[in-house]
């Protein structure tokens, strides 16, 4: 049942590259079980690969390029487009913008940024979320999660900035253990020379006003130096391209950064919320 599903749900990706093994496979004489031992999985995995009854992972494009590849880079490619197909419907074509981006602003007020979290963190949310998702489901969607990574060794490299709610980093996801190593990563994060990490103090409104209190906000610029706002409310979609909304979301969030802890004492805090997770 689960296989008759992967079908219907695969993308247009996911069988163009079951095509595409199988002609080569079959060009170079190979059964499926020959292939399996060259890449290191069983005859029964490129069979389900080859049908999309359970399409290529990740690593199984990897080695599918070094075996079948023959230098064209065509399964190397295939890899980005078919992590796209994994993300939900809504992320889509943000997903492929932020890839892209040389300037990436964010305010997350309810958890970490998908960019900043570990696995363990991104399990714990995505499969604790409801409705409650298949287990296949949500190995494919940290997978993607996860992938979204390469923006930050990318070159050129971004420039990521991210203004956390010191909520976000208090509201323990999965145990205090998966928090603990969440706290160091975004501390090591913090190390790169292209990201720029602050918080958000929780006490912030004592002072009279809180820039922040409309929501979550990320800012892009794309490669054409085009300036753009995406929004996520509710796992729903919102991307903004009219210049007069632009200008005033890329004020409030230059209020909500100018608001924050400084790089520094956002550091300090992580580190000291770190530690109390022990």
């Amino acid at each position: 049942m689960a296989r008759a599903v992967n079908k219907m749900e695969a993308g247009g990706t996911a069988y163009l590259v079951a095509a595409l093994a199988k002609a080569l496979r079959e060009q170079q004489e190979l059964s499926q079980e020959d292939l399996g031992k060259k890449i290191g999985y069983t005859g029964s995995a490129v069979s389900a690969m080859e049908t999309c009854a359970q399409p290529a992972s990740d690593q199984m494009l990897v080695r599918l390029e070094e075996v079948l590849g023959s230098g064209l880079g065509v399964f190397e490619r295939a890899r980005e487009f078919i992590r796209l197909d994994r993300y939900p419907p809504q992320f889509k074509d943000f997903a492929l913008l932020e890839q892209r981006a040389l300037t990436l602003q964010t305010y997350a007020m309810v958890v970490i940024h998908g960019l900043f979290q570990t696995e363990a963190y991104a399990r714990a949310l995505i499969g604790g979320g409801y409705p409650p998702l298949p287990m296949r489901r949500v190995d494919e969607l940290v997978e993607a999660r996860l992938a979204r990574r390469v923006l930050f060794d990318r070159d050129p490299p971004a420039l990521i900035e991210l203004v956390l709610d010191e909520s976000t980093l208090r509201r323990i996801v999965g145990s205090q253990e998966i928090m603990r190593e969440q706290l160091l990563h975004l501390a090591k994060c913090a190390e790169r020379r292209n990201v720029t990490l602050q918080v958000m103090p929780m006490m912030r409104g004592l002072r009279g006003d809180h820039a922040g209190l409309h929501g979550e906000i990320t800012l892009l610029e794309t490669p054409d130096h085009h300036h753009l706002v995406y929004l996520q409310p509710q796992e729903e979609s919102l991307l903004i391209s009219d210049p007069a909304k632009v200008t005033t979301y890329t004020h409030r969030y230059a209020k909500i950064r100018a608001q924050a802890l400084g790089p520094d004492e956002s550091l300090g805090l992580i580190e000291q919320l770190a530690g109390e997770q022990r």
